[in-house]
């Protein structure tokens, strides 16, 4: 079973900065895409960013030239740097991971529990 844990969320005024990091634990052979989620109250759940297993970023429209989405695969890690925060950037923040996982190396989908962020104007 693969686990992902997020951190580094919390309270920040309009214009700052956050760092979110993901970590995944579990017999993971392989990962394949991984990515953040946000859900506003009230709103559905929606992409903020996603990274291939080579590395390359994609972003809602919303975020792009503010956000930016790393991994690093030797440590099973995710991290998403959030510059020029605005209030509407307030929500729950998942990552997520798919690749190959356990004895049998099969397929796996895997969420976090979330981290808040509430920017204030």
């Amino acid at each position: 079973q693969v686990h992902l844990v997020e951190s580094g969320g919390g309270l920040v005024q309009a214009g700052g900065s956050l760092r979110l990091s993901c970590a995944l634990s579990g017999d993971i052979f392989s990962l394949d895409h991984m990515g953040w989620y946000r859900q506003a109250p009230g709103k559905q759940r929606e992409l903020v960013a996603t990274i291939t297993p080579g590395g390359a970023p994609r972003y809602a429209d919303s975020v792009k030239g503010r956000f930016e989405i790393s991994r690093d695969t030797a440590k099973n890690t995710v991290n998403l740097e959030a510059n020029a925060l605005k209030p509407e950037d307030t929500g729950v923040y998942y990552c997520t991971a798919d690749g190959r996982a356990g004895h049998d190396r099969d397929r796996f989908e895997a969420w976090g529990q979330g981290t808040q962020v509430t920017v204030s104007s």
